[in-house]
This record gives structure tokens, sequence and C-alpha cells, in this order.
């Protein structure tokens, strides 16, 4: 049930905000207006970290923005869209911030600037029970869905060696393509994917294999040259981290998933470099 209405309900979010994000692009940036609220690009349908429900955008990275924004005085307006577009629409200045639980690689720093981390990575592929796929070599020959333009699509052409390589607009089409057999194996954020096994029990899916990376961990993106937003966005991570708002939020929305040791009161963060700085 609840499943069904979420496709339901981010069908009408993409196709909605679709407009919007056109009517925005041809407004120019908030950066016009120091009253405006900041426009931030999200995606509808990846909880716990980001999500559609009850008339808003929520989750991990949207609530931890918010509680950012309460610190360092300025106000977020969420506009869902296609993650393959996002970063362009940040540095494009449709969009202010994005928060989607970006993965902060070398390639993406060319095209956006990142904030310090608020979360470290995991990347499971999602598999019909009893498979057995275990390991990438199992997946030659294989085909595997991905997030198009996510660190998951890089993810699968450099690490699973033979499999065939399809590619979604978000995941909510993956996982429908896995739950009727036209995919073997979904590559998506360890969250993601253990919370829609935890709410679609009667799919008969489970992780067939996971690997950790705190290379790169998640983060919001801004614009290269817009410096002082950047600056406001680590200031609030550092002090969202200090008095415990980091760990009270990930213990909210990951229940199962440990708080990384560098996230707790008294941490040292999850420092992220950025070319120039």
């Amino acid at each position: 049930m609840r499943s069904t209405l979420w496709k339901a309900i981010a069908a009408v979010t993409v196709a909605a905000t679709g407009t919007v994000t056109l009517a925005l692009a041809a407004c120019g940036t908030s950066a016009s207006d120091p009253n405006a609220a900041l426009r931030v690009g999200t995606l509808p349908d990846a909880p716990p970290s980001i999500y559609f429900e009850n008339g808003q955008y929520t989750g991990y990275d949207n609530e931890l923005l918010r509680e950012i924004g309460k610190r360092e005085n300025f106000e977020v307006k969420f506009v869902g869209t296609d993650f393959s577009g996002l970063l362009a629409s940040v540095a494009n200045r449709n969009f202010d911030i994005g928060s989607s639980t970006i993965s902060t690689t070398e390639a993406r720093k060319k095209t956006v600037a990142f904030s310090n981390g608020y979360n470290t990575e995991f990347t499971v592929i999602v598999t019909k029970k009893g498979a057995n796929l275990k390991d990438p070599a199992a997946f030659g020959g294989k085909r595997v869905g991905v997030v198009q333009a996510s660190v998951q699509d890089d993810f699968a052409t450099k690490r699973l060696p033979g499999a065939n390589v399809a590619r979604f607009p978000d995941y909510n089409a993956g996982f429908a393509q896995l739950r009727t057999g036209g995919l073997d194996g979904w590559v998506v954020p360890a969250d993601i994917g253990k919370k829609y096994i935890e709410q679609n029990a009667d799919a008969q899916l489970e992780v067939g294999y996971q690997v950790e990376s705190k290379d790169t961990p998640s983060a919001f993106a801004v614009r290269k040259d817009n410096k002082e937003l950047l600056a406001k966005l680590n200031d609030g991570i550092a002090k969202l981290i200090a008095d415990g708002t980091v760990k009270r939020l990930h213990e909210q929305f990951f229940k199962a998933e440990p708080l990384p040791k560098e996230l707790e009161p008294g941490g040292p963060g999850l420092p992220v470099t950025n070319p120039g700085a």
C-alpha cells in the first residue's frame, strides 16, 4: 500500500516540479533577492535520505538542511528534480543547493563545490531473494540498473565486469523493474535499498552485495563561486555535530545504521576539500 502510494506521489511530484524548475530557470537566481528562500534541488523517492511525504520534502538530508538554515539565518524551498541534471542545475543557478545524498567525487567537483560531509557511504546491490548474486563477478552477463549519473552508475560501470548496465531517472523506476524481473540487480545507496526492502516485504528482495567507502561522503552541492553559502553550510554542519543534532536526526532516519564516529558530538566531522580552496 505504502509503496503504491509513494510511486503515485513521486510521479505527480516530479511531473509538477518539472514545470516549476523550468519556470525558475527563466527567473534567474535568488542571489538577486537576499530575502528570498534558497532553492534546493532534491529527489522525491529516496528514503530515508530524501523523499516527499505528507506534502513536503523530508528525510535526513533535507531536515539537516532545515536545521542549518535555522542556525545560519536562511530559508529553503525544496524543488523536486531528476538526479542526472541536479549538479548542472546548481552550477547554472537554477538551484542554490543540491540536497540528494550526493557523493563528493573528484569528477563532480569539476562542476560544483561541496560542503563538508554529513554521512558516509555504503553501496548495495539489491536482488531477488535466492538469486545468489553475492560478489561483483557474479553479475557478469546480468542486467544491472542504476540511477543515471549517480556514483552507483560509476560503480557498476567500473566494478561489475561484464554486467549490462541500464540507466534510470529515479529510484522507483529501477525498483519496479527489479520486482518484475526486468533487472537482476539494482545498485543503490545502502540506506535507500534497505529501506525499500523493509517497506516492501512482499517483493521478496535482499541485499546481494555491499561495499563501504568513506572517501566520498555525502554533502550538499553549491555553485563554485558561492563561497558565502558554502561557509554557512560548513559552519552549520559543525554546529549540528557539536550540539548533537546530527546524531539525533541520524538516529531518527537511520534506525539500524550506526552514526559514523566522525559525526558524534565532539567528532572532527567529514572534511571535504574543493579544488582551488
